[in-house]
């Protein structure tokens, strides 16, 4: 679940900053790069994002991270099961509250 978590924050990041540095996106999300790195690369392999570089950019280490229709598809569902989780907590403590 804490994957799925992860990989949810990472979509979630690309999404709304898609040129984001690899250092803004890990610290943004509390990782380090390492585990940044390994989130990237497992959704690329999931097929959920593409990474293109700037080729013309003289600082070779400038990425473009976009959603693929997969990925956009999986965040949208990750979305959905994040907030039925929270629904589900909240139901429980409004219950222990009664």
């Amino acid at each position: 679940m804490k994957n799925k978590l992860d990989h949810f924050e990472v979509l979630r990041k690309i999404e709304k900053k898609p040129n984001s540095t690899q250092r803004e996106l890990a610290t943004q999300l509390g990782f380090s790069l390492g585990k940044l790195n390994y989130c990237l690369k497992a959704l690329k392999l999931k097929g959920l994002i593409k990474i293109k570089n700037f080729k013309k950019n003289p600082n070779k280490i400038n990425y473009f991270y976009a959603l693929t229709p997969i990925g956009i598809a999986t965040k949208t569902k990750l979305t959905l099961d994040f907030m039925k989780k929270k629904m589900e907590e909240y139901d429980d403590l409004k219950k222990d509250l009664d």
